[in-house]
């Protein structure tokens, strides 16, 4: 019997032994699985990670895969489903860095903690550059930005219009989460508008009798007029002054955006007999809409415009983009022709 008491306690030790040796190797394994440095950010200190909205768990799994974000595809897909992140896919763009384990990458991706665009609005002049430019930073796409900026039920409620929409949008920066829906982003650029259409500003548009829309419009022109901020309140003052005395605007600029030629180097008497409410020599008034998004400067140039009896102005012929300025016809002729002059010996004859 003492014997046989022997042999069992051996067997329970070797048996207890077995089952630690057992438990630390498939410890290890797990522990490799869960905290293995997976993450392949290749010679970049980090790279990003696009989830698009409505994407499974085997989206997810192509993704990483096929930018080589991840080492070891297996590991990751393990720890995965051990957390359940399959089960709790959320959108969006999320940094991924250089030594990050697969519970480090799984932790972020199912907090949903995206890291922000910075979003780049400038240069723009028709709702199609608009909608280019938007769908490469965040996820709505083309389409659907120009489908709710032409949505007139839609642009009533941010108090526009399908013809003045894109004088909601100033240039600038702006941060905001790549997974953002084409209505989110309409509404987001509605609140950066009315933040800045200060009741100052809004009382310095009242003065020139003027409402916000027609600001923009107008410093839409100034802006293709010139590149000089300096220059454009002298610019402005030219165009206000026109207005208060009912004359058409005559502004080039504009006749090149209803032309959709934005190569044009020289506006010749032909382009004048465009029909479109654009032609600013045909029709009296502002256009319905912006040439351009009007910068910051060039808002404020028409809020500021300079207060003088100028009624025309031509460009130098140095081409240094600055303009002379007259108050009478004749010496605007003059003027005229001097530029004329230096297109020709250019040879710029369109």
């Amino acid at each position: 019997m003492a014997v046989s008491g022997k042999k069992i306690k051996r067997f329970l030790w070797g048996s207890v032994v077995v089952l630690g040796i057992l438990a630390l190797g498939l410890g290890t394994v797990i522990y490799r699985e869960v905290f293995f440095k997976n993450v392949n950010t290749g010679s970049e200190s980090s790279q990003y990670l696009l989830i698009a909205t409505g994407s499974t768990f085997d989206d997810v799994m192509k993704d990483l895969k096929e930018n080589r974000l991840i080492k070891d595809e297996k590991s990751f897909r393990w720890t995965a489903l051990q957390m359940k992140y399959d089960k709790n896919i959320r959108p969006g763009r999320y940094e991924l860095k250089a030594g990050m384990t697969n519970k480090d990458l799984i932790a972020l991706l199912r907090s949903g903690r995206q890291t922000p665009v910075k979003l780049v609005i400038n240069n723009i002049r028709t709702k199609g550059e608009l909608a280019d430019r938007v769908s490469k930073q965040i996820e709505a796409d083309r389409k659907s930005l120009l489908a709710i900026m032409n949505d007139s039920i839609f642009l009533s409620t941010l108090g526009f219009t399908r013809d003045n929409i894109l004088v909601m949008f100033l240039p600038d920066t702006y941060e905001m989460y790549w997974n953002t829906t084409a209505s989110q982003f309409l509404k987001r650029m509605k609140k950066e508008y009315d933040r800045f259409w200060t009741a100052s500003r809004l009382k310095q548009a009242a003065v020139k009798n003027l409402t916000p829309q027609e600001v923009s419009i107008l410093a839409s022109i100034v802006q293709q007029e010139t590149n000089r901020d300096d220059e454009k309140p002298d610019i402005a003052g030219v165009y206000l002054n026109r207005l208060k005395k009912g004359w058409k605007l005559e502004a080039d600029p504009t006749l090149v955006w209803a032309l959709g030629d934005f190569s044009i180097g020289r506006v010749l008497n032909v382009y004048k007999e465009i029909d479109s409410p654009y032609n600013t020599y045909k029709y009296a008034g502002l256009p319905p809409g912006p040439i351009c998004l009007p910068t910051q400067a060039s808002l404020n140039a028409v809020l500021n415009a300079s207060s003088h009896s100028y009624m025309y102005f031509c460009a130098k012929e140095d081409f240094s983009g600055y303009h002379r300025f007259s108050s009478t016809y004749e010496q605007h002729l003059l003027n005229a022709k001097r530029f004329q002059n230096a297109l020709n010996k250019r040879g710029i004859r369109s």
